[in-house]
């Protein structure tokens, strides 16, 4: 389908509990503010406690459902944060019915023998090991929705690798790879998992890695947002372990 034909309904996400990772800014940002506006009650992740205390105002300024904030940082959680995050949301919300795995970092543009190890293990502790953890320790949760989502991030060096790319590029070849096995091994007949690919998008990671491109000739994270809204919605209830362009 063209995304950019789907009419969401108003009330789409109308009482879902829906956790975003990542949420500080760019697409994550978007997202909170677009499934909050569609009914949802989005629980903000990220690193930067004020940009998620200034998109949690904005929602609530939007007089959508009040939304939550769940700081942690992903490159060096704990088992013991992860106890604390679900403990929280099991208290909060007894439930969870999506999670969208946006959180990631870009990592060195530069080839492997000069590639760092340490920047190797943080990009694959933020980008493929924290979805992974995560998932993994709110399964309870989303077993207790009527029908839930879980979004992994993929790259179109996901896809396809490309030079130069490093940890960023195996991270979500992985990225896809850990989707599928979630959606083939899922006892769940209520949970489904799927990948995204935003695509070249206006965004301050996209920037890091294109520093000569002019952003104004992407689009905007607002404007993928009907493909995130289909997927963490109703309307894909028939889609799993699937892999889908946001700019299709």
């Amino acid at each position: 389908m063209k995304f950019s034909e789907y009419q969401p309904h108003p009330e789409l996400l109308k009482d879902r509990v829906i956790l975003i990772t990542g949420a500080g800014d760019g697409i994550g940002r978007a997202a909170a503010i677009s499934y909050a506006l569609h009914g949802a009650t989005v629980v903000l992740h990220g690193r930067t406690l004020n940009k998620l205390e200034v998109i949690y105002d904005e929602i609530e300024g939007l007089g959508a459902p009040q939304p939550a904030i769940l700081p942690l940082q992903l490159s060096s959680a704990s088992a013991r944060d992860y106890e604390h995050l679900v403990d929280t949301l099991t208290t909060q919300f007894g439930r969870l019915d999506g999670i969208l795995h946006n959180a990631g970092i870009l990592g060195e543009r530069t080839e492997l023998m000069h590639y760092s190890a340490d920047v190797w293990d943080d990009v694959m502790a933020v980008n493929l090991r924290a979805p992974f953890v995560l998932t993994q320790a709110l399964l309870p949760l989303l077993e207790k929705s009527d029908h839930a989502s879980v979004i992994f991030a993929s790259s179109g060096v996901g896809r396809e690798v490309r030079e130069c790319w490093g940890a960023y590029s195996v991270s979500k070849v992985a990225i896809e790879a850990l989707s599928l096995l979630f959606a083939k091994e899922n006892r769940l007949p209520n949970v489904r998992f799927n990948c995204i690919n935003p695509g070249a998008t206006r965004t301050a990671m996209r920037a890091k890695a294109y520093p000569d491109e002019d952003p104004k000739t992407l689009p905007s994270p607002e404007s993928l947002m009907p493909a995130y809204l289909y997927l963490i919605g109703d309307d894909s209830l028939h889609l799993n372990g699937q892999s889908i362009d946001a700019q299709n």
